[in-house]
């Protein structure tokens, strides 16, 4: 009797599932990292934003005229691209002087999420799309999201 080696059908077809589904969850393992990765970097520059905003103004005694065209200019900005989200944001002051806000808009609900629970060492308060963030969910679900963080 001649004795036959080799796989069927069925445990190739098997084992090529198993490795797309391996595959599949890896990119999707993947993808999470990146977004969690950028939302950690956009997160180190706004405290960098801050950092140097607080000691090019400390000597005006005023966040007053504080701007990304002044900080640009000051040096403390390389460009106006923001590090998070889309292109208008801004750098202002409170009325009265004593503090300032950096303002985001155009993030997504995952980006608000991220800011809004693990709120940053490095603000005073945070405002979300108009909202005070006192824990309850003020994000939407569409790319439309707007964060104000109030640094003193």
């Amino acid at each position: 009797m001649k004795c036959e080696s080799g796989r069927s059908l069925i445990e190739v077809i098997g084992v090529l599932a198993i490795a797309g589904i391996m595959t599949v969850s890896a990119v999707g393992m993947y993808n999470m990292i990146r977004k969690n990765q950028s939302r950690m970097i956009a997160n180190s520059e706004l405290e960098q934003i801050a950092s140097d905003t607080k000691i090019l103004m400390e000597m005006r005694g005023t966040y007053e005229g504080v701007s990304i065209d002044y900080l640009i200019k000051a040096g403390a900005l390389k460009s106006d691209v923001a590090p998070l989200g889309g292109d208008d944001w801004s750098v202002i002051s409170s009325v009265d002087g004593e503090s300032f806000s950096i303002n985001l808009t155009q993030l997504s609900q995952g980006e608000c999420n991220y800011f809004t629970t693990s709120a940053p060492k490095w603000v005073s308060a945070i405002v979300v799309n108009g909202y005070e963030n006192d824990g309850a969910d003020h994000c939407f679900s569409s790319d439309t999201n707007q964060i104000s963080f109030i640094v003193e």
